[in-house]
């Protein structure tokens, strides 16, 4: 399976200007990437019911839901002064395949795809720190040090969301399928996910400092109501365009990672760093 799965031409550039077009009208005007605060925020979103326990991390127990995380569970040393951090260093990514589903068959990614989804992953946690943070490739006094294991991987089934979309009326139906299965409002049962393990240590000492784990879900039908029509607009064309893509709401969830940690560790560390 190839990280960018083709669509039927038949159907992608008709049906999905057909789709912006409405969603412009209907929501009065298209978006740009500038109305969102972080990357990816509203196409997918946690699924508290999927979240990992690989062993990754040093104790799950202690992990508790964030006021500012948007689901994520994490827990952090009360000693910890992150002003005594200026620089980050980004451990390589490792990849724990959750075991295969009950009735499915052995769960398998092509390696060509999950180089280039960790690459992905690196080079957006750098391009979200580094206004605030130097990124090194060596540990040492100062140097906050990443670990992040990706364990849940699971692509969008693109001939199912086709299917779904190409049935008559059938999208009022897999709207409200989310809710109904247990799902994040505004999912599929083939939508996506993808989830992550993230550890902070001292980069002197090998302290863990933090920890922090996620699951989340792709929205084919995602709004974004408390971003205003456009912010909506945007994110519902979004979140329904990445649908027909195997691995799209992964990047959307890599780069909403990236940003809620950049913001996170610049409001623990009383610096500034650009929405993105």
């Amino acid at each position: 399976m190839k990280l960018e799965s083709p669509i039927d031409p038949s159907f992608s550039r008709p049906a999905a200007a057909a789709f912006v077009l409405a969603g412009c009208a209907l929501f009065s005007g298209c978006a740009t990437n500038d109305s969102m605060t972080i990357s990816g925020t509203g196409i997918t979103a946690t699924d508290s019911a999927r979240l990992t326990r690989s062993g990754f991390l040093s104790d799950f127990a202690r992990l508790k839901p964030t006021t500012w995380g948007q689901g994520i569970e994490c827990w952090r040393d009360s000693k910890l002064d992150a002003r005594s951090y200026d620089k980050v260093l980004i451990s390589r990514i490792v990849v724990s395949l959750a075991p295969a589903k009950a009735g499915s068959g052995a769960q398998t990614i092509d390696p060509s795809d999950l180089k280039t989804l960790t690459d992905y992953f690196h080079n957006s946690l750098v391009q979200a720190l580094k206004p605030q943070m130097q990124v090194v490739d060596k540990a040492g006094p100062g140097v906050l040090v990443m670990r992040i294991a990706l364990t849940d991987l699971v692509p969008t089934v693109v001939t199912d969301s086709l299917a779904g979309t190409l049935i008559p009326y059938a999208f009022v139906a897999e709207a409200g399928s989310g809710v109904a299965t247990g799902r994040p409002a505004g999912s599929t049962p083939y939508m996506g996910e993808t989830g992550m393990e993230m550890q902070f240590r001292d980069g002197a000492t090998g302290a863990v400092l933090g920890e922090c784990r996620d699951t989340e879900i792709g929205r084919k039908y995602a709004a974004d109501v408390n971003a205003g029509a456009a912010g909506a607009a945007q994110t519902w064309v979004g979140g329904y365009l990445n649908s027909f893509q195997a691995w799209s709401y992964a990047r959307n969830a890599f780069d909403k990672w990236s940003g809620l940690v950049a913001q996170r560790l610049a409001q623990l560390r009383g610096a500034s760093t650009p929405a993105r």
